[in-house]
């Protein structure tokens, strides 16, 4: 027996290898040394920096995969992928550097395992970093045919004095709110659940959506990294940044501010994608559930001084990134109270 009868198809993983050549060569910047092939990837930092911090953070995509399974759609997944972790980096103030990822399937899928590649070097792209390396797993009879897992690991930069670790954040600071682009990456064993009891199909076209369930669902997460940074050099104050991912604001909000304080927010405030409303309806969903499982419309929110707050979503509109202002800090033990609005 060899390998090859073992199900581990050698020869299709050298042609992806060299098929996903072009796709990394295309997010290369400054800093990158080598190229793929090599057992470790180079990267030499950026000068300019007193004391430079590297800021990490690893995550995948979840369940959503089993959406691109199901439609054998798998060029936005790795678009995904990247901006669960960028986003994540880029709240402690940093500007991501590189990334890498993690693709493991039981049988290697040469076309389908491409277009993953081509969406993570497109998140690279829309980050600002570069797609440094990875791996490819292939384990005959661990996943179902056609299935693979997906996830990544980031490296970035910021100086000392920079980071965002809500140490500045005090009662006064508003929270502005950016529009997710959707669901993003979270809530999708909830969404799944409500498809399968409800009996709705991802080829189903929704009056409420406009288009079909499945191109809906899988929009990909929107990444902040190149607006942000760019506020930042344009001297606008920011002193706290949440990346609004599983658990909605309730979880993800009071990580960027300390001790005594509360994030006050009005429901209302922000105009939310459709398909929160439509999950909502469909599935029975109450607040409660909804606040303690999806973004609901918003990916990211920056706490800033009262005064900078308008020239911020001024900001923001010009790049085309949905703002809005939903709440402030105030003094108290409550991390987080919604308040009705009006």
């Amino acid at each position: 027996m060899d390998y090859q009868q073992a199900g581990v198809n050698l020869e299709g993983a050298r042609t992806f290898v060299e098929r996903i050549r072009r796709h990394t060569q295309a997010t290369y910047r400054a800093g990158v040394m080598g190229g793929i092939g090599q057992f470790g990837g180079l990267f030499a930092l950026p000068g300019g920096y007193r004391e430079p911090v590297l800021v990490s953070g690893a995550d995948g995509v979840g369940t959503k995969l089993k959406l691109a399974f199901a439609l054998d759609r798998h060029d936005t997944v790795g678009i995904d992928c990247v901006a669960m972790n960028v986003n994540d980096v880029l709240c402690q103030g940093a500007e991501p550097l590189f990334f890498l990822d993690y693709i493991a399937t039981g049988q290697l899928a040469v076309d389908a395992m491409e277009q993953v590649v081509a969406g993570i070097a497109i998140g690279c792209q829309q980050a600002g970093c570069a797609l440094l390396g990875g791996e490819t797993a292939e384990m005959p009879g661990f996943y179902p045919e056609g299935e693979y897992d997906l996830a990544g690991f980031c490296v970035g930069i910021v100086e000392r004095e920079q980071i965002l670790d809500g140490r500045r954040v005090a009662p006064g600071h508003q929270l502005i709110a950016l529009g997710s682009s959707g669901l993003h990456s979270n809530g999708f064993s909830l969404v799944r659940k409500i498809l399968e009891t409800q009996q709705i199909a991802l080829s189903d076209v929704p009056p409420a959506l406009g288009a079909t369930v499945g191109e809906v669902l899988l929009t990909p997460t929107r990444i902040y990294v190149q607006p942000i940074l760019a506020a930042l050099r344009a001297g606008l104050p920011l002193d706290g940044l949440a990346h609004i991912t599983g658990g909605g604001l309730l979880e993800n909000l009071p990580r960027a501010f300390g001790a005594g304080l509360s994030a006050h927010i009005e429901r209302g405030s922000w105009t939310a994608p459709a398909v929160f409303g439509w999950l909502q309806q469909v599935g029975g969903l109450t607040q409660a559930v909804l606040d303690e499982t999806f973004n609901q419309g918003i990916g990211m929110v920056a706490l800033v001084p009262l005064q900078a707050s308008a020239a911020w979503l001024e900001f923001l509109a010009e790049q085309n990134i949905p703002a809005w202002v939903i709440g402030e800090v105030r003094s108290g033990t409550e991390r987080l109270v919604f308040h009705e609005h009006g």
